[in-house]
């Protein structure tokens, strides 16, 4: 999984990352419109980039840069990222609009807290164009993740993203197993790539 390191701090409005797109879904159906992702790093930050070309079903909740528990039951983009010493993963879901939420799991779908804590130091931002189009960005300070993950060269993560609900597909980066949607699946979590240089888009391998 590429993650760009970026020698100068990242802005939104001016992000220059690689785009990855997901042509298909979980069951290797070729989608009408993709969807396409970006990961990234600089000084201070983990960057979460989303975006499609096709007008989003919202949670009804949900408002900009606001934790909003149950994204995932509307169209939404999510990450994972899984600790390399303990195993424990990070779920966080980013919706269109920038409304956001996280959890933190000690094993497949075992909640560390059932109660919903936000995450410090989350920003999000989003851009939702009048043909439907939308970009979606999340910055998550690297000291967090470090702290409560070890983020770094040996971590692993997934990106995933639900779309066209409520006759929602699943959309995975790493190669989806056989069986039904589920994307609490460690095992497929690919290792981190990070790399310095520019990029500008590619389809995932």
């Amino acid at each position: 999984m590429l993650i760009e390191h970026k020698k100068t701090p990242l802005h939104w409005g001016a992000l220059d990352l690689a785009l990855f797109g997901l042509e298909k879904d979980w069951y290797g159906q070729i989608l009408d419109v993709p969807a396409a992702f970006g990961l990234a790093i600089d000084h201070g930050s983990f960057w979460f980039v989303a975006t499609r070309r096709q007008p989003a079903h919202i949670h009804p909740k949900a408002r900009p840069g606001e934790f909003t528990p149950e994204l995932w039951k509307y169209d939404v983009a999510e990450f994972f990222l899984s600790d390399p010493v303990s195993g424990r993963y990070l779920e966080f879901n980013l919706a269109p609009n920038g409304a956001w939420w996280s959890a933190e799991f000690t094993a497949p779908r075992i909640r560390d807290n059932e109660e919903d804590v936000e995450m410090p130091g989350v920003k999000t931002y989003s851009n939702l164009a009048p043909d439907g189009t939308w970009v979606a960005a999340a910055s998550i300070p690297l000291d967090v993740l470090k702290a409560r993950f070890n983020f770094g060269p040996e971590s692993r993560m997934n990106v995933t993203f639900i779309v066209d609900s409520p006759n929602q597909k699943f959309l995975t980066a790493s190669p989806a197993p056989e069986g039904e949607p589920d994307f609490h699946r460690p095992d497929i979590f690919q290792q981190v790539k990070i790399h310095d240089g520019g990029l500008t888009f590619h389809e995932p391998q």
